[in-house]
């Protein structure tokens, strides 16, 4: 509901104001109580004239009445859009001013002709013109809305949503409206107003709409082009991500349970991923989208250019209005169809600049990316990979790479904000931060990794594992090597040569590490891990973490991350460690950043101390003994002591309260350690180290009463049938069935157990009784 605001509401002297004040009041009353007024046409319009200069409603009143009394359904249209035409321009101009404004919000800002259109009913009035064809009961209307008239109402509803509040949430709130307006979307003269007017309403809306209540939908989406397709895809962006998936991370594990208890069946947002999977070629299309080429841009004015559009432009709105105008005009020119080529063969098109034309294809490219990536994510996720190799996703936006998604000229001056992918950032930056997503997404723990690769790079695997005699992993072996990248590189290779040039303060290598790491996880794979060390990986990780001057801690913690997962189990891995960190100064510099936080390199510290198991089981082995022998990080961990200080950190800076899927992996490395020295049957001597600990620190009780609570959850949230405990054996080489046990042991009532936890705490200090808090 618009609220009155500033002076120019009022007018002096006394009859004169209240008269005035009583018209917005009773009109402000009715809208709040549906009683009395609902709209400016049931004042006499002599009124409305006499009261117009003073209240300063610039004649607004006065043209809605000629607007509602000129758009009955039996008299001609042409009167009522000459009407909503003055109306319009006058609206236009506050929604410019609005988004010139630096984007200040309705409550900073006051917007009295909108807020008057609001307040006289011009709101609802526009509604009932759109919908009036729905709501008839005649079999045929009289006369019907042309398309200048209802793109002139979306235009207008459009503006004042911009500019009221209250407006957007209003008509969020009617169900009918909000599937009336997808209907309207079949019409490519007024696609475009429709698709800005839904996506603004939907981001409002209380409860997601359900696609699947869309009248026809899989008509609808089978109708567009290709532009519209795309276009579609920033509402669809709405309907399929469940409400904090941005945040997902730093939501307690507490939380989340007991929120996954609540809400059991599917939600909305999984019923409506299903919907679009259902509706033929949809992914097809997707892919095709995606991958689609544009012409490459050359020539010394080309990044300037590209600058100044990036300053002119901050939402997609202008270019969607000029590339529109663009087919209009190839489609007066009878220019062919516009599904591919019509937008390529506009005259318009060709007057446009070419770095124009190029964020355009990135600014939909990114929308397209991002609903991939989304359904890779979702519960169908097996599904959407078998179509996305099928319709060769991988291998098209490898052809892309060097041109559109990783130019050469790319600005490198751009501020590039940190991991959040809902950041303000230039089109370009978001187009790769959502491609490093996708392949993050794409390749996590799944065996169509592979096709990241071209077939020289998979014969290479093969040759490794043979020189290695070691067997070729199943998933390389039941590769399609029809799907996999063509070229001279394959996408994971261009990667790796772009994430070397990046300059040491780009947030860009998060996501470039992320997406590497993610090739990596799951089952370790010695293969694998040599490809990438054969390019000089681990060599940049180092340089990155101890010699750049890198301070972000995400950007640091994803190199830790995928540190541990290029060093774990491998010899060669730790060998060219050493070789790299050849001095105390480096060796200590290293170790700073491993304790300067702990949540970040746990994994880091999770995979050296199970290598160092794995290693010191290999004594027989001369390579092996050789590299223990040299390596400064082994020997390091090898210490008891820094072990035991590892584990002494890990379980202190943790608790059930503060457990997120980001830190929970603290709680599972401290595990790593006591299963380990359960095997070699010095659990007891680790659980007294923790012991004395607390008293040297004067807290008895505090570290192993919150471990033994850590560890209840731990049941709880990894025993749950729904929960794939898979990852945890896969990254450890530990069974599952000996991570229960473990635990299980360590939670053993008997207190006269030396392995049980409860038996080093004192009497006075017990408190394991205590219920978990689930909400």
């Amino acid at each position: 509901m618009a609220t009155l605001v500033g002076s120019e509401f009022t007018c002096t002297g006394g009859k004169r104001r209240t008269c005035n004040s009583n018209i917005v009041t009773k009109f402000t009353s009715s809208k709040i109580t549906g009683n009395g007024f609902s709209r400016g046409t049931q004042l006499p319009g002599g009124l409305l004239q006499e009261r117009d200069k003073r209240a300063k409603w610039h004649g607004i009143p006065v043209l809605l009445q000629k607007l509602y009394e000129s758009s009955d359904p039996n008299s001609d249209l042409s009167h009522a859009h000459s009407f909503l035409k003055v109306l319009s321009s006058q609206l236009s101009m506050e929604a410019m001013s609005f988004v010139t404004e630096d984007r200040k919000t309705a409550q900073e800002s006051t917007f009295p002709n909108t807020y008057t259109f609001d307040l006289f009913g011009g709101v609802d009035l526009l509604v009932e013109i759109l919908m009036r064809p729905t709501l008839t009961l005649q079999k045929k209307m009289p006369k019907t809305v042309n398309d200048d008239l209802v793109k002139d109402c979306l235009s207008v509803l459009y503006n004042c949503c911009i500019c009221t509040e209250g407006v957007t949430k209003s008509l969020a709130a009617r169900d009918d409206f909000v599937l009336f307006l997808f209907t309207l979307m079949t019409n490519k003269k007024t696609f475009l107003q429709t698709a800005t007017l839904i996506e603004d309403i939907l981001g409002v809306k209380k409860e997601m709409i359900q696609l699947d209540g869309i009248p026809n939908l899989s008509g609808l989406v089978q109708s567009f082009d290709q532009q519209q397709l795309a276009n579609f895809c920033r509402i669809l962006s709405v309907t399929i991500s469940e409400p904090d998936i941005g945040n997902d991370d730093k939501h307690t594990l507490l939380a989340k349970n007991a929120q996954q208890k609540r809400n059991a069946s599917p939600s909305r947002a999984e019923v409506n991923q299903v919907t679009l999977l259902n509706i033929p070629g949809f992914i097809e299309r997707l892919c095709k989208l995606a991958t689609r080429k544009v012409s490459e841009a050359t020539g010394a004015n080309f990044l300037q250019e590209l600058e100044d559009w990036y300053t002119w432009l901050d939402n997609a709105l202008v270019l969607d209005a000029l590339m529109q105008m663009a087919t209009e005009e190839a489609e007066q020119s009878n220019t062919e169809s516009s599904d591919e080529s019509s937008l390529a063969t506009s005259p318009l098109r060709h007057r446009l600049p070419q770095s124009m034309k190029i964020v355009h294809e990135i600014m939909y490219k990114v929308e397209v990316l991002y609903v991939l990536c989304v359904l890779l994510m979702g519960r169908q996720r097996n599904q959407v990979h078998k179509m996305l190799a099928e319709f060769r996703l991988i291998p098209g936006l490898n052809n892309l790479f060097d041109k559109l998604i990783w130019r050469k000229y790319t600005a490198s001056n751009h501020v590039v904000h940190g991991q959040n992918e809902n950041c303000d950032c230039s089109p370009e930056i978001s187009f790769k931060i959502q491609f490093l997503r996708l392949l993050q997404s794409f390749s996590d723990h799944h065996e169509n990794k592979y096709l990241l690769l071209n077939n020289q790079e998979l014969n290479e695997l093969s040759a490794i594992s043979m020189k290695a005699n070691i067997p070729e992993v199943e998933a390389l072996v039941n590769t399609d090597r029809s799907l996999v990248c063509d070229g001279k590189k394959g996408l994971l290779t261009r990667l790796l040569t772009v994430m070397k040039r990046e300059p040491p303060d780009s947030s860009f290598r998060f996501w470039q590490a992320r997406a590497v790491e993610s090739f990596l996880r799951g089952a370790t794979s010695y293969a694998d891990q040599m490809f990438l060390l054969k390019r000089g990986l681990l060599e940049h990780i180092l340089f990155c973490i101890i010699d750049s001057g890198c301070t972000s801690r995400d950007v640091l913690q994803s190199y830790f991350d995928l540190l541990g997962e290029l060093m774990k189990f491998n010899i060669d891995a730790f060998k060219r460690f050493n070789k790299y960190v050849n001095t105390p100064e480096k060796f200590q510099a290293f170790l700073t950043q491993i304790n300067s936080s702990l949540v970040d390199s746990n994994m880091l510290v999770r995979c050296i101390v199970l290598s160092l198991d794995r290693f010191e089981s290999q004594t027989e082995d001369v390579k092996v003994m050789e590299v223990l022998s040299e390596c400064c990080l082994l020997s390091y961990v090898a210490r008891v002591d820094n072990r035991l200080s590892f584990l002494f950190r890990l379980i202190n800076i943790i608790n059930v309260q503060t457990l997120t899927q980001e830190n929970v992996s603290c709680l599972n490395t401290s595990l790593v350690i006591l299963m380990l020295a359960r095997r070699k049957a010095k659990l007891p001597f680790y659980l007294n180290a923790l012991r004395e600990k607390e008293y040297a620190e004067k807290y008895p009780g505090c570290l192993l009463n919150n471990f033994h609570n850590l560890l209840r959850f731990w049941q709880r949230h990894y025993l749950n049938k729904d929960k794939d405990s898979t990852c945890l054996e896969n990254s450890s080489c530990i069974p599952f069935s000996y991570w229960k046990e473990t635990v299980s042991v360590l939670l053993g009532s008997d207190r006269t157990s030396r392995c049980a936890i409860a038996s080093y705490i004192d009497e006075p200090f017990m408190d394991l009784d205590r219920d978990l808090v689930e909400d």
